[in-house]
């Protein structure tokens, strides 16, 4: 294994939170060590690159964090690093730590930052899915989307009792601004009636429809799922539009909103989690960057950022059409 002279590796999370961070980072560190390299934490993502919030994370300091939800590393939207200067600036920081690769752990904001910093500097990047939106391209799975499921469920779950006891409607909003796929699997999984996500546009009428029908079959109450982020709206203005045409039909909403960003991350995620931060460090030391690490059908495999933020990742339509047949 050629190492291309990599000795110093930082790792930053930037971004919105997803459980399972902190098992990526605990393992980018233990597999760094394992090959004899330093890692170094960058705090509050690419704010902390400019402003040179860099320390060195020895391989006791990740002894107790698999099991932690959001990031010990903190993390920050950096709107300096996208000017030439704030970049510049980030690279003179790292530089004058010595660093001479980064792995970061995000999304597609977090991506894009990297790739442009690593089309202009001599620093090797690699990317690590890290969003509960599950909205890059070259994964399977991103880093949090299951254990974000997994919340949005349980409380799912839980409104389903009050609706049955009340027989009511109740419009549940969740996370997904442009994509749907939290939103369609929770679907799923909790038997909802109806589901709104961006890349399928439900119109109000189409909904109502199938509210009636389920009236008609003697149903006395029903879960309609909205990403946040569909065409018709938030789950409030979705329930007045549908009150206008079955005004019959008592509703309420319920916002999960950030409760499906925090906890403790899933076993799998943790497992994800700790394959691809190892993966990442191996890919650095093969002499790969400006490519994201992620895995399909449980293997391995590595996609240029550009691809990984530009590629559809819309959720696939045998599940939206499979949720016509089972609502």
């Amino acid at each position: 294994m050629s190492d291309k002279a990599i000795n110093r590796i930082a790792v930053l999370t930037s971004g919105g939170d997803a459980p399972g961070m902190n098992a990526a980072i605990r393992s980018v560190v233990r597999a760094s060590g394992h090959f004899g390299k330093h890692v170094y934490g960058i705090y509050r993502g690419y704010d902390g690159m400019i402003k040179g919030s860099i320390k060195r994370i020895e391989r006791h300091e990740v002894g107790n964090i698999i099991h932690r939800g959001g990031t010990i590393l903190k993390t920050a939207r950096s709107y300096e690093f996208f000017t030439p200067e704030g970049r510049q600036r980030a690279y003179e920081t790292l530089k004058a730590h010595n660093i001479d690769a980064c792995i970061v752990i995000g999304g597609n904001g977090t991506y894009t930052a990297a790739m442009i910093f690593s089309e202009e500097f001599d620093i090797p990047m690699i990317g690590i899915p890290g969003t509960i939106d599950n909205d890059i391209f070259g994964t399977d799975f991103t880093i949090g989307f299951d254990t974000a499921l997994n919340t949005a469920i349980d409380a799912v779950d839980k409104i389903r009792d009050t609706a049955d006891s009340h027989n009511r409607v109740f419009f549940i909003e969740v996370m997904g601004r442009h994509t749907g796929h939290i939103a369609l699997h929770t679907g799923i999984g909790s038997g909802a009636t109806g589901i709104l996500i961006p890349e399928n546009n439900v119109s109000i009428e189409e909904l109502v429809d199938q509210l009636r029908k389920g009236v008609k079959r003697g149903k006395l109450f029903s879960l309609v799922i909205v990403a946040e982020g569909n065409k018709n709206g938030g789950a409030a203005k979705i329930a007045e539009s549908v009150a206008e045409h079955l005004p019959e039909l008592e509703s309420k909403v319920s916002i999960i909103g950030h409760l499906q960003r925090g906890g403790a991350p899933s076993c799998h995620d943790r497992v994800l989690a700790s394959r691809l931060g190892a993966s990442a460090v191996t890919a650095l030391l093969d002499g790969k960057t400006n490519k994201s690490v992620g895995i399909i059908n449980d293997e391995i495999v590595f996609t240029e950022f550009s691809d990984a933020i530009s590629a559809d990742k819309s959720p696939k339509k045998s599940l939206i059409e499979m949720t016509n047949i089972l609502s």
